[in-house]
């Protein structure tokens, strides 16, 4: 790994000149400054923000990736996180990618940089990369969504079992056509979910569509399905934000949820008891996938050595009047 005195030798100045020209210091001159923006690229290297912290006594970073700041699904993994790690005398910066990847891999390489002590991650999908952290030998535990074992640690939920099992909670309470919404194809818990649905409807009678994990493509793909010459009676929903635009478009069409389309919905949101009728809901653990994955992460920064792990937690259906006729 590259340091500032390599940066130096091949700039030709010194580590001090180094210092003030990576930290945008205006008494470098603009020429030595490029030059050693220049050296610094080609040799890899990252200024040590984490050491100039303890240098300063100030508390160790995590970094926390998530997906979707606006869903409450991710903002509990992120209490979770946080209280842990405080208690453990670390602090957590957040970093929202929003589902895209390239916001993801600038947040990546902000982590990079400030060589924080550990990364909490909830992939954006498959072409997530996180081998700089492996280079660099960053703790790394990704929530949600899976990486590849050798990665690191992974907390996950096994949510084609709950999709199953909140399809056959529809199917028991007299629907007879459940369809599915569900997220991009590509992010593990979207395919999951519609898997899980698949294995108890078969996949001859899958009635499916995939949009964003946002309510406006919800809206729309369920309108696609409510609005074909067969609808679906019931409709199995992957987050609670998409739940928002599935209830604005049955509302939209006079359609009440429970007697007229049995709804459930991954994700006990606040908002979920308080609509008319209550949302029958898949609880997640969010909190404790936050927590989880904080703890194997301090653990990983005690003992770099230790095997990889992934820890499965189970949903929870609570039943409510949406899925009732």
């Amino acid at each position: 790994m590259a340091t500032i005195s390599d940066v130096a030798a091949r700039a030709g100045v010194s580590t001090a000149t180094v210092s003030r020209a990576l930290n945008g210091k205006s008494t470098v001159d603009p020429t030595l400054a490029a030059r050693v923006q220049e050296a610094a690229a080609e040799l890899g290297y990252h200024p040590n923000g984490l050491a100039r912290n303890l240098r300063r006594q100030e508390t160790a970073v995590l970094a926390l990736i998530i997906s979707d700041v606006e869903n409450p699904f991710f903002t509990a993994i992120a209490r979770g996180v946080e209280d842990l790690a405080q208690r453990s005398g670390y602090s957590v910066v957040l970093c929202n990618s929003d589902e895209n990847e390239d916001k993801e891999r600038r947040y990546i390489e902000v982590a990079l940089q400030e060589r924080v002590a550990g990364v909490v991650l909830s992939p954006t999908g498959r072409s997530t990369s996180v081998e700089g952290l492996r280079r660099q030998g960053t703790p790394l535990v990704a929530v949600d969504r899976p990486l590849p074992a050798a990665a690191g640690d992974q907390v996950l939920v096994d949510t084609r079992h709950a999709a199953a099992e909140a399809t056959r909670h529809l199917l028991a309470g007299g629907y007879e056509r459940v369809g599915c919404l569900t997220g991009p194809a590509g992010v593990r818990t979207a395919d999951d979910r519609l898997a899980g649905y698949a294995d108890v409807v078969g996949e001859e009678n899958v009635l499916s569509r995939r949009a964003e994990y946002r309510a406006e493509g919800a809206r729309l793909a369920a309108s696609e399905l409510l609005d074909a010459p067969s609808p679906p009676d019931a409709l199995l929903v992957a987050n609670s934000t998409m739940a928002i635009g599935v209830l604005e478009a049955l509302s939209a069409r006079g359609l009440r949820p429970g007697s007229d389309v049995g709804i459930v919905s991954f994700d006990d949101a606040p908002w979920t008891t308080l609509v008319d009728p209550p949302l029958t809901v898949v609880a997640q653990p969010a909190y404790e996938v936050g927590r989880v994955a904080a703890q194997l992460l301090l653990a990983r920064i005690s003992d770099s050595s230790r095997d990889a792990t992934t820890t499965t937690l189970e949903a929870r259906l609570i039943v409510r009047k949406s899925s009732r006729r």
